[in-house]
């Protein structure tokens, strides 16, 4: 059984982490799969593994990242915290080069798949000669130049490097022209297909993801904060942890939203299915999105997504006006008319519902694997 190792900055929450697992769980049954972990920052995993997989942290438990100290260092203008806490970040950087290639360079895996520019560099650089060196990129630069010029280099090594959507695959396939890496389209994918739609009855807002700014959840409570008005019995569910939680919180009671907008934090998938199975209507505000995946979530639950355009990801999944809606320019007033449309049209929610579970088929666990294990065993490079 031939054996594929996926390189993982951690297991932590986030959405590369949760594709590396799910990759790695629908790979399992035909490979020997193994994920090289650089920090543990948790005792488990935050998603479920298959216990076929193997797991293998690379780094001591106590070494691992200390941005957040580094950051309330130079806010503290303590010289000696932030020379202590700089240094040990120095020291984390240095023992995660030294494991991860330490690691690349002995594994007896025919296959390696790196998930970051930086192991892109090191896989290439110190990979035996007879491993497939794939690389595998979630993030859309959203117009940073700088780091897609970057992502180019790191990946001019490799023989295949997979994106998570056709606009990426054509945009790295143009930067790569002149090596012989082979851009690939590989979509993101969620494990499989609820066995039941929402009903799509209840008085019910839902949005998931990371708490972050380039989510825009700020943008969203100012848009639900003018739909309640006219709609006070619709609420709102927000599933996720991250930063800006605080502000948020902030924002929910200064404007008397408490009891209206239920902030989750970070759920298991089980949870999140049950809060998609009673929401009615997704609303997507990210600014940026490379995939989308919670979208492919919320349409596999028969839940209509609307989404601005401005998430890239996005626009890959949504054929406006079939299977979701996309709202361009951020125009508030556009989303806010199209929200309140789906809230009176029952029928209209129920037919784009439908249509969108039907659309993110393609996108089951076992499909998209099928994909991956194409691209292993027709390569030629054991030839």
């Amino acid at each position: 059984m031939k054996k594929i190792s996926i390189l993982a900055l951690h297991l932590g929450y986030g959405g590369i982490e949760k594709c590396i697992v799910t990759l790695a769980n629908s790979l399992c049954d035909k490979y020997n799969v193994e994920i090289a972990v650089c920090y543990k920052l948790y005792d488990e995993s935050a998603f479920y593994i298959d216990e076929r997989v193997k797991v293998k942290y690379l780094n001591n438990k106590e070494i691992k990242p200390n941005r957040d100290k580094i950051r309330n260092a130079l806010k503290s203008k303590n010289p000696i915290k932030i020379i202590k806490e700089l240094s040990f970040g120095l020291k984390v950087l240095h023992y995660r080069k030294k494991m991860m290639v330490s690691y690349i360079s002995n594994t007896d895996s025919e296959v390696i798949i790196s998930t970051r520019d930086i192991f892109n560099y090191w896989l290439c650089g110190y990979a035996k000669d007879n491993v497939l060196k794939i690389g595998w990129e979630h993030n859309h630069f959203h117009d940073n130049y700088k780091y897609a010029s970057n992502v180019s280099r790191s990946a001019r090594g490799l023989d295949y490097f997979v994106l998570v959507s056709s606009e990426l695959q054509k945009f790295y396939a143009n930067e790569l022209k002149n090596t012989n890496c082979m851009c690939i389209y590989i979509p993101n994918s969620i494990e499989s297909l609820p066995s039941k739609c929402a009903s799509l009855k209840n008085k019910k807002l839902i949005s998931v993801g990371r708490l972050s700014p380039e989510k825009g959840y700020l943008d969203l409570l100012r848009l639900y904060s003018k739909l309640c008005v006219d709609y006070p019995d619709w609420t709102l569910d927000i599933v996720g942890d991250g930063v800006e939680r605080e502000k948020l919180e902030k924002y929910i009671s200064k404007n008397n939203l408490e009891g209206k907008v239920i902030l989750h934090g970070f759920q298991g998938k089980e949870v999140i299915d049950d809060l998609l199975d009673q929401s009615s209507i997704y609303i997507m505000t990210s600014f940026t999105e490379s995939f989308g995946i919670v979208l492919i979530e919320a349409m596999s639950h028969g839940v209509p997504c609307i989404a601005y355009d401005s998430a890239e990801g996005a626009r890959e999944i949504i054929n406006s006006g079939e299977n979701g809606y996309l709202i361009k320019n951020r125009n508030i007033d556009v989303m806010l008319m199209k929200i309140e449309d789906l809230i009176k049209n029952e029928e209209e929610r129920i037919k784009i519902g439908k249509q969108a579970r039907k659309s993110v088929k393609k996108y089951d666990s076992s499909i998209v694997a099928d994909e991956w294990i194409t691209l292993i065993e027709e390569s030629d490079i054991y030839e």
